[in-house]
């Protein structure tokens, strides 16, 4: 049976350096959570589209929305097994990586 998957609960992470109420003892390095995500071929052709009329992409806002939650996930979970209980000074930072 796999064991299940330990993660730090999301409201236990903050941008800040310190966490009101609560005292940090002990801080276990820098944790991280990524991924790479790159739209199927029918949503690249739709967004190619709405590229010509410019304003935003839903393809690629939903496609982004998806890969900074799966993230943050994943931080979560790289946190959870540092011994971590909460994680401080959270950013968020984004590569674009094309083809060519």
């Amino acid at each position: 049976m796999a064991q299940p998957v330990r993660s730090v609960d999301r409201r236990f992470t903050t941008t800040a350096f310190e966490f009101p109420g609560y005292f940090i003892a002990q801080a276990h390095g820098v944790v991280r959570g990524i991924t790479v995500r790159n739209p199927n071929a029918g949503k690249q052709i739709i967004a190619g589209f709405s590229a010509f009329t410019g304003g935003e992409s839903s393809t690629y806002i939903e496609m982004a929305e998806k890969a900074r939650e799966r993230a943050f996930l994943r931080l979560l979970e790289h946190a959870a097994a540092a011994g971590g209980n909460a994680v401080i000074g959270l950013q968020f930072t984004g590569q674009e990586i094309m083809e060519g």
